[in-house]
């Protein structure tokens, strides 16, 4: 049998190359098979999803996708996650553990076949208290075969805030009702208690009501499918799959961790402030200690917690670590629990990315989680060359509205309205998308004809806006600019949280993405029969909710002075009330001057750079008019090659 040498050590021979005889002894069934089970569990997770999503009630989950599906091995097999569905990446690294512990806490000695558990602590489980984890046991002749488990964002949980959305909760008492592990459904019957604590603490139990229930058919569903697998290929293979599937991934990080030089890589990224005042910027610093196919990530040297609701807990970090490691060195193997089998993480308490219950409030993880993602991809940037990533627009920058209609009856937007779509960072492959979200969602856009058919809002632009982009031999996406126009009195809250600094950098030689802002138009400040122009003048009559800015003219400054988000906690609106959005741009890949010429007049005609922009970032010199006659444009190579020589700086 061959052994794989690195070094001086000898590898385990990689899973494809281990004897039939060997391969079922060790999984419970023969090569196909297993491949043919692992595949089923990530179908399985999937048809699970689309349950969900073609039947939800909720803008969140059926607009949003803000919701997860796994499957989970028994307590022998310590809970290991062998799929996870292909929806909100903010919770692949934290549901494993969240069954564990949920189920560990509760006693699975205690379950029953049709018990439904569920818990929504973010200490225990991960997120926040709007992500309600459900779990459902499978059974086998008695015994706990595994579990299928959902994970969904309710609409509301309760708390000071309509929806949860907001960065200025001081403690956990104000976030929202918090359910330790407990009974939905006892024997596919409600257990009142169960259901009461829900609807006695949170708004809008019109739609929790169906979409709970469809969570509830969904986790039936998952539970059939699975125990269809085990009629037919028996314990043994049922077993020895979810094993397989988690090996696999296990042993394809373990060698993309071998191929890394060793060394010790270091890098940090930040936030601009929490809820409380502007004064402490708060950062996420990451050693990477890489010896083999090993790795330990020590986030020592982080800030402190936050003293408001931007924190994230030690399981969201572990999701942005693990994230930021495929994203980097693993892109083509599916994410399991055994993802992290090989990289090591070290959390300080009471963190940023780690905080403590009752001051460190978690609600806006992303924004804390975001940071420790671009940490990384700056830590390893010159240890993976080629494959690095630029940064992309770094924050959701969520909008969140409330209001009642005629009726009285209350409503509130979920992240629909903001700055939740913007750009990613170029890499060696290509130039980056413009409109995404960013690296740790993979939601759905909202679409704008649902928006305004469910909440006294028009959308009166979505575009991308021109030299934004990190300049490079790839280019980074362009910032994304949004107007929202309120057509009633609305209560807002906007959490633009890290426009001090560029999250969209570049990398290899690429240049930085431009910082975006938040903007508040009155009523009185422009002509509601017209698009409001994107012009340093017209900026002067805004009231900033975020954003480097110049103190008169409120247009972006890169000297300017900094507006604080939270120095207004909630907006409260006139009718006719405008916010604009601008996201971050993402990173450049690659030295700029040594872009294709015709691939920078194909920005220009297309309206990712000026022409100034071609000239000043790029070193190509075009002439014509982008916007009467854009196929008109021509390339002066005289000029280009001459700007293209002059020294740098």
């Amino acid at each position: 049998m061959s052994t794989v040498e690195t070094g001086t050590q000898a590898e385990q021979p990689l899973l494809r190359d281990i004897p039939e005889d060997e391969f079922e002894a060790r999984y419970g069934c023969d090569r196909f098979t297993a491949t043919v089970l692992a595949n089923r569990y990530r179908y399985t997770v999937e048809h699970m999803c689309a349950g969900l999503l073609s039947n939800a009630f909720s803008i969140i989950l059926r607009d949003w996708y803000d919701f997860a599906a796994t499957i989970a091995g028994p307590p022998r097999d310590n809970y290991s996650m062998p799929a996870v569905s292909n929806s909100l990446v903010l919770f692949l690294g934290t549901m494993t553990d969240a069954i564990r512990n949920t189920v560990q806490e509760y006693g699975p000695e205690k379950l029953r076949p049709g018990d439904v558990l569920m818990c929504n602590d973010p200490y225990r489980t991960g997120t926040h208290v709007n992500d309600v984890n459900f779990v459902r046991p499978i059974f086998h002749e008695e015994e706990i075969a595994g579990f299928v488990n959902l994970q969904a964002h309710m609409l509301d949980m309760g708390g000071v805030v309509p929806g949860g959305f907001s960065g200025t909760k001081r403690n956990v008492y104000e976030n929202g009702v918090v359910i330790a592990p407990q009974l939905l459904y006892a024997e596919d019957r409600a257990v009142t208690s169960g259901w009461s604590l829900i609807f006695d603490n949170a708004r809008f139990g019109d739609v929790l009501l169906p979409d709970i229930k469809t969570i509830y058919e969904n986790l039936r569903l998952g539970e059939r499918l699975l125990s269809e697998t085990l009629e037919r290929y028996g314990i043994r293979a049922f077993h020895g799959a979810m094993r397989y599937a988690c090996d696999i991934a296990g042993e394809a990080m373990h060698h993309a961790l071998r191929a890394l030089p060793d060394g010790d890589y270091a890098g940090e990224d930040r936030i601009d402030c929490d809820g409380v005042d502007d004064e402490e910027e708060f950062t996420v610093r990451v050693t990477i200690r890489k010896r083999g196919g090993r790795a330990e990530v020590d986030l020592s040297g982080s800030s402190r917690q936050a003293r408001t609701s931007i924190n994230a807990g030690w399981l969201d970090a572990k999701t942005a670590v693990g994230v930021a490691f495929k994203f980097l060195i693993d892109r083509e193997t599916p994410f399991t629990s055994a993802t992290f089998r090989d990289i090591d993480i070290v959390l300080p308490d009471g963190s940023l990315v780690s905080a403590l219950p009752p001051d460190g409030a978690i609600f806006l993880y992303w924004e804390s989680t975001m940071p420790l993602v671009n940490a990384i991809l700056r830590a390893l940037e010159d240890a993976v060359g080629e494959r690095a990533v630029g940064g992309d627009y770094g924050s959701l920058s969520i909008h969140s509205a409330s209001g009642a209609t005629a009726d009285g009856t209350p409503w509130a937007t979920m992240a629909q309205c903001g700055g939740e779509h913007g750009p990613w960072g170029a890499t060696s492959t290509g130039d980056a998308d413009s409109y995404n979200v960013f690296y740790l969602a993979n939601n759905i856009d909202p679409a704008t004809e649902a928006i305004e058919a469910d909440f006294p809002v028009l959308v009166m632009r979505k575009e991308y806006v021109a030299d934004t982009a990190g300049a490079g031999y790839h280019r980074g996406g362009a910032a994304v600019l949004k107007d929202t126009l309120w057509t009633e009195g609305v209560e807002h809250y906007s959490s633009p949280m890290h426009v001090k600094s560029a999250s969209g950098f570049g990398v290899g030689g690429g240049g930085d993405g431009r910082n975006g802002a938040v903007w508040v138009f009155e009523p009185e400040a422009f002509d509601p029969s017209a698009l409001i122009p994107d012009t340093p003048e017209a900026y002067a009559g805004t009231t900033p909710v975020a954003g480097v800015l110049d103190p008169e003219t409120h247009a972006l400054r890169e000297d300017g002075e900094y507006f604080f988000f939270a120095r207004v906690p909630m907006w409260q609106t006139e009718p006719n009330t405008v916010f604009r959005y601008l996201t971050n741009g993402g990173g450049g890949w690659g030295n700029p001057f040594e872009r294709d010429p015709e691939r920078v007049k194909r920005d220009v005609r297309d309206g990712y750079v000026t022409i100034e922009g071609a000239e000043r970032d790029y070193g190509v010199v075009i002439t014509g008019d982008p916007d009467r006659d854009p196929e008109g444009l021509e390339i002066d190579s005289a000029a280009t090659e001459a700007k293209r020589a002059e020294p740098a700086g």
